[in-house]
């Protein structure tokens, strides 16, 4: 048997799984797996992927990213062909438990991470294209499965354009432009120039081909592996649905499954099935990941004032000397962020993903996948636009550590476009992600080494104020601590706050001390995890307590603290709920009612309602 004739009997038995295993599940996207399958199949079985089926997280194994995910039935039938898992298992598709979830998941260890919300499956490449030429150095190729309904995408473009700029010949994209949606022809239909002619401006080499002619494929695959300097799109035209008449180049059965007794009919359609075909995946080659030591001076801060923000960036030029595997990238406000201390210092472990917020985590992403640890930075107002990323990145076990800079309306007179006001709802959403926000920059620096420690998502969220230094340098603080600043038997209530609000708490404990008026004061640098034993402490004790929060009160610390609470206490909320101007940040501070003035008078409410 010729080698064609082989990959044919595959392609059969490709389609045969798929049209079962989704007619079996009675739900998932069979139309869309199948024009993918003479792509795959070549890839997967003609040579050109390089993999080792017994070590699925193997340095040197090729990788495979399922960006249109939905393709599912695809992927997991042929890891049934390749014999890493078996047909009954197969059979499991979108059962209650199965590793075989609608979209992948890295509860099955041959997908590479979670896809399914379009558009992030290049980025995820990247970032491991990316690890493999710059970081590790190793040969492996990262190949990324793309629907054409995805293309439009905006993350799509942002990663493009980052790919080119960092010359990633080790990346290969392949668009399976079958030309119809979920409810309809796609933007560009069928017409494979249209992506040609945009994808090609930006830098790329593009490869036209016919994606069911398999020898069209297999000399595609070949001229992308010999690509220079360039990332590489295989634009294939194919047919969605193919080789099952039912609905082959047809509308509305995206999504869709046959019946029983369609499925009958269409496996009559495919004639013999061979499951006792010989298949075999290349090998990689046997080659481990540079180890360049990379040296840098530790840097200390004075006493003196300084921003959060600033005291980040010195922390991870500090926690990268314990933390070789950091990777630092930030999207164009590395000047702002302070991650450009770390630029300066390690310049080799800092990539510039330009003004890329969604490929940005979708790169960070890959990364992690390449056991990295990156952080990643920019204005915290601008990381809602990659929200959906990074909710999607927990689904793949990530360790990204992000940070927010600018946060709240204490940056002054920029105004409300520049002020993250959401942050802390946003990642308190996310299943185990951490939230900490340091007040000085004793605990910024404590707190990312602690990051870099933690094996999970993190955000930091800094100041771009200065502000006094609070802690010795001896100081302690671990992931869902608390500290106690103030604290006596008398104390009238207990005000719980972190970052800015923390030194508007403590000049309004100065005031009220006048007034012999004493309040406990708690910095909750770690609003999640949170530190339920000291707030539930303080709410038998004091019998009242007052958030303070330079961001909006819908998801924020108050409301952390609320749902910490065991014992019944009064409380309320002091947090940003007028829409924010320009100003100055000591307006701002007064303006939203979140100063040291409003900590005071609500103290002294509390004295004459008792």
């Amino acid at each position: 048997m010729s080698e064609i004739d082989k990959l044919k009997k595959i392609s059969v038995l490709l389609r045969y799984y798929i049209v079962n295993s989704t007619t079996n599940a009675g739900s998932g996207h069979p139309t869309s797996s199948l024009s993918s399958v003479e792509l795959m199949n070549v890839l997967f079985f003609g040579g050109f992927f390089r993999y080792r089926i017994d070590k699925p997280d193997y340095h040197n194994n090729d990788r495979l990213i399922f960006s249109k995910g939905h393709a599912a039935p695809l992927l997991y039938s042929l890891w049934t062909v390749a014999g890493a898992i078996k047909e009954e298992e197969l059979m499991t598709l979108r059962k209650f438990m199965s590793r075989l979830e609608g979209h992948p998941t890295h509860r099955f260890p041959y997908a590479e991470a979670a896809t399914g919300s379009l558009g992030q499956g290049l980025s995820i490449g990247l970032g491991m294209a990316l690890c493999a030429k710059y970081i590790d150095e190793l040969p492996f190729k990262t190949f990324v499965l793309l629907g054409d309904s995805e293309m439009s995408e905006g993350s799509q473009w942002e990663a493009i354009q980052i790919a080119c700029h960092y010359k990633l010949d080790n990346l290969i994209g392949i668009i399976d432009v079958n030309g119809l949606g979920q409810r309809g022809q796609t933007l560009f239909g069928k017409n494979i120039y249209e992506y040609e002619k945009r994808i090609s401006s930006f830098g790329w080499k593009t490869i036209l081909i016919n994606g069911h002619d398999i020898n069209e494929i297999e000399k595609a695959y070949k001229e992308a592996l010999m690509a220079k300097e360039k990332p590489v799109m295989i634009i294939a035209d194919t047919v969605k649905g193919k080789g099952i008449s039912i609905f082959e180049g047809l509308e509305n059965w995206h999504g869709k499954p046959l019946s029983q007794k369609e499925a009958e009919k269409a496996l009559n359609e495919l004639g013999e099935i061979d499951k006792k075909i010989k298949v075999k995946i290349a090998l990689p080659e046997n080659i481990e990941p540079a180890d360049k030591k990379i040296t840098a001076d530790k840097i200390k801060i004075t006493d003196k004032p300084v921003s959060t923000r600033k005291a980040y960036g010195i922390g991870l030029v500090n926690a990268f000397l314990k933390f070789p595997s950091m990777v630092v990238l930030d999207a164009e406000v590395s000047n702002s962020t302070f991650s450009s201390i770390f630029k300066d210092n390690i310049t080799s472990r800092f990539f510039e993903m330009y003004i890329t917020e969604q490929n940005m985590a979708g790169v960070a992403l890959g990364l992690s996948l390449r056991n990295k640890i990156p952080f990643i930075s920019s204005f915290a107002a601008f990381l809602t636009r990659a929200f959906d990323q990074i909710r999607m990145s927990r689904h793949s076990d990530s360790n990204i550590k992000i940070a927010g800079s600018h946060a709240g309306t204490s940056i002054g007179e920029d105004g409300v476009s520049q002020m993250g006001l959401e942050d802390i709802a946003m990642f308190r959403s996310i299943p185990d992600c951490v939230v900490l926000y340091p007040s000085d920059g004793i605990s910024t620096i404590k707190l990312v080494e602690k990051a870099a420690n933690h094996f999970g998502n993190v955000y930091i969220r800094t100041t771009r104020m200065n502000t006094p230094i609070i802690y010795a340098p001896s100081e302690e603080f671990e992931i869902g601590g608390s500290k106690v600043l103030k604290k006596n038997h008398e104390d009238a209530a207990t005000v719980i706050t972190a970052g800015i609000t923390l030194h508007e708490a403590l000049k309004a404990y100065e005031e009220l001390l006048k007034e012999d008026i004493y309040i406990r004061i708690i910095d909750l640098y770690s609003i999640k995890p949170i530190d339920k034993k000291t707030i539930n402490e303080a709410a038998l004790e004091t019998k009242f307590i007052i958030t303070v929060e330079d961001h909006y009160p819908e998801g924020g610390l108050g409301e952390a603290v609320i749902s910490s609470l065991e014992h019944p206490c009064k409380f309320k909320i002091i947090a940003v709920k007028k829409l924010p101007v320009s100003g100055k940040p000591s307006e701002l501070l007064e303006y939203e009612e979140i100063s040291k003035d409003s900590i005071v008078n609500a103290v002294k409410e509390i004295i004459r309602t008792k």
